[in-house]
């Protein structure tokens, strides 16, 4: 009869997809992956009627870019451009930090850093908007 060792494992029989079902980024990272996506299609629409929107406005007068900020139109898809940018942004900066910060207290901060930032700079956007938008 032998002594088992307390210090030594012993054998793990299961299979290693059997062991590896279940672990990951909490089973979310297919929604994470779709929702980038989306955003990325979303941003390729938006910016090119941003950039399009920017460029006829270049030399007009502040009335002339208030009054074409406050259509309703104009106001919404100006709108969704910056959220659907900082919603990028901050997707893709949370893999770099997940694939690339190996500290965990720093990858923690880092990553609530980047939600702070983000929803920072998407609500002072909007409201920018929004005051250009009703005459502020």
């Amino acid at each position: 009869m032998s002594i088992q060792n307390p210090g030594r494992h012993t054998p793990n029989l299961r299979h290693p997809l059997k062991r590896a079902r279940g672990l990951g980024s909490a089973k979310d990272g297919t929604h994470h992956f779709a929702i980038q996506r989306i955003t990325a299609i979303a941003l390729v629409f938006l910016t090119i009627y941003v950039a399009w929107l920017v460029l006829s406005l270049v030399g007009d007068d502040f009335a002339t870019v208030r009054a074409t900020v406050a259509r309703p139109w104009n106001a919404t898809l100006l709108v969704a451009f910056l959220i659907a940018s900082f919603w990028h942004a901050k997707l893709g900066l949370q893999v770099i930090i997940e694939d690339y910060v190996h500290t965990p207290w720093l990858a923690a901060t880092s990553q609530l850093s980047v939600i702070f930032v983000c929803v920072l700079a998407a609500i002072a956007s909007v409201l920018a908007v929004i005051r250009i938008a009703l005459g502020g």
